[in-house]
């Protein structure tokens, strides 16, 4: 196999995230994120969203952040409202369900949720005989790649506060979204419209971790006891810590992602110069190219990526780019693109 386009995180760590690690060494610290590494660490994701009020908490994954804040913000008859492509509908394996919580899947458009959507669902839930939504996931960038507006995050949040519905942001390609030329939202609009969110380290340079980031006041109520609850509190805290501060501190988090968005680029250029089109518009580090099945098959051979949708002769396949991606890499794939076609 000559490159593994499937996703964003093959790549351990970057440098210097692992030299921070190396930097600690024998170090003591104190446990379960209350170390002088996470502190700081916290403190740069609050003064990166501009709300000194919010409360951070570090967690070790995309999915145990998203089962952490959707199971404690929910009673236990309350739902949640997701795009059919969301992650904690498509890719998790019921884990919210498993909590005893429905999930309620509206297509969306692109990935992304509107108003629109989620109305229906609300008039449909109208008494004590059904689930009640309460919750409204998302995700910036969405599964597609795709990327929420101001206009169109500020219209969603207003919908949700009018309808008494929180808003949760699944934030796992949150950088690569933030460095998008076409992302005019900045980090402390993202604190002002959504209740809670996280800031994805995983697929960013990270080892592994997320900053779950709680904006709404009546949110953060003994939200420590619930990650103990769901075993996501890490003993050795200070490992995600370390990573964020050493993410954080000198603008290595948006810098990495602003490659990975080059890369994707790049990528999408080439394709459409081959003759051949997108399903969603490039618009972060996902690129999704209609490919016909045979082409997919020949490509295959020698790349890995994710089959995305079946289109009968053609195929939708998912190209991935990181913070590691070599332009290499891209620029063989596009020749092996133009002589297969």
């Amino acid at each position: 196999m000559k490159y593994d386009f499937q996703c964003d995180y093959s790549e351990l760590a970057h440098p210097s995230v692992l030299e921070a690690f190396a930097a600690i060494g024998t170090t003591q610290f104190e446990g379960y994120g209350l170390d002088e590494y996470s502190i700081r660490a916290a403190d740069l994701v609050r003064n990166l969203i501009e709300l000194p009020t919010a409360d951070v908490h570090f967690v070790a994954g995309g999915t145990i952040a998203n089962l952490v804040v959707i199971s404690s913000i929910l009673r236990p008859h309350e739902a949640v409202v997701s795009p059919a492509t969301g992650h904690i509908f498509v890719h998790e394996a019921g884990a919210i369900e498993a909590t005893g919580h429905k999930i309620c899947t509206v297509s969306g458009t692109n990935g992304k949720l509107y108003p629109t959507d989620i109305e229906p669902v609300i008039k449909e839930h109208y008494d004590e005989h059904m689930v009640k939504p309460k919750l409204v996931y998302i995700s910036l960038s969405t599964e597609g790649g795709t990327v929420y507006t101001k206009a169109e995050l500020t219209a969603l949040s207003k919908y949700c506060k009018d309808a008494n519905l929180y808003l949760f942001m699944d934030g796992a390609r949150l950088g690569a979204a933030m460095n998008s030329p076409v992302c005019d939202l900045t980090y402390s609009d993202i604190a002002s419209l959504v209740d809670v969110f996280y800031i994805g380290g995983t697929k960013n340079g990270a080892l592994f971790g997320e900053a779950i980031v709680i904006c709404n006041d009546a949110l953060k109520g003994e939200f420590r006891f619930l990650i103990k609850q769901r075993g996501a509190m890490l003993a050795k805290g200070a490992a995600v810590g370390i990573q964020f501060e050493a993410l954080l501190k000198d603008g290595l988090y948006d810098s990495l992602a602003e490659y990975a968005y080059k890369m994707a680029e790049k990528f999408a250029c080439g394709v459409k110069e081959a003759g051949y089109e997108l399903l969603f518009p490039q618009e972060t580090n996902l690129v999704v190219p209609i490919f016909p099945k045979a082409l997919v098959a020949k490509l295959r051979e020698s790349y890995a990526f994710h089959d995305w949708k079946d289109l009968g002769d053609m195929t939708a396949i998912r190209l991935v780019t990181s913070w590691a991606t070599p332009e290499s890499a891209i620029e063989e794939f596009l020749k092996d693109l133009r002589a297969f076609s």
